[in-house]
């Protein structure tokens, strides 16, 4: 796989950047979030910045997989975010893995990760850490941790996010208003 789904998201996270610069917290944090507008319209897009936590998550070894809008940008949405979800496989293997990912990126309050989903928060992103055991509606994600794309990152580090298909039939089967938008925008893009 190119280096281009790498880039588009630091160009992703410079755009982040460039919009949110003079903003000025409200208190909206990413349970906040409406079904429309998402997490960019909250306080999680404030100093948004994934690639600290997603180079942790490489050098600890997790395989947890780039899930909602941050593998929307890497496939090409232009649609930004405020929060980095992820997937992994819920094994106390990588459970391990997450823990010592988010401590290498200073996480003092580490989520339980005996929930199918549990929010984290970081330095400079936050989000939630789903496993397949969460309801996902009539889908199976699983199958989705073994198809997922790699990238190798510019800065020397891999990236692992949804495959393109996948991510549209988890949009779909979700079913928020967001999640439809997102899904046509996807499938507009398949090559």
């Amino acid at each position: 796989m190119s280096e281009s789904a790498a880039v588009r998201l630091r160009q992703a996270v410079r755009r982040i950047h460039d919009a949110t610069y003079e903003r000025t917290a409200t208190g909206r944090g990413l349970e906040d979030a409406d079904d429309v507008a998402g997490t960019f319209a909250t306080d999680g897009a404030l100093g948004f910045d994934p690639f600290p936590f997603l180079r942790a998550l490489y050098e600890a070894g997790s395989h947890a997989v780039v899930i909602g809008q941050v593998a929307g940008i890497m496939h090409g949405s232009v649609e930004l975010t405020g929060d980095l979800d992820l997937l992994w496989d819920g094994t106390s293997e990588q459970a391990h893995a997450l823990r010592d990912a988010l401590t290498i990126v200073g996480c003092t309050d580490l989520p339980d990760l005996d929930r199918p989903q549990v929010a984290y928060q970081v330095a400079s992103v936050s989000g939630d850490l789903c496993t397949p055991a969460l309801s996902w509606g009539a889908m199976d994600v699983a199958p989705c941790l073994a198809r997922a794309v790699r990238v190798h990152d510019p800065a020397g580090f891999t990236i692992r996010y949804a495959a393109l298909d996948d991510l549209i039939h988890m949009r779909r089967s979700l079913g928020r208003p967001k999640d439809h938008r997102r899904a046509d925008e996807l499938a507009r893009l398949r090559p």
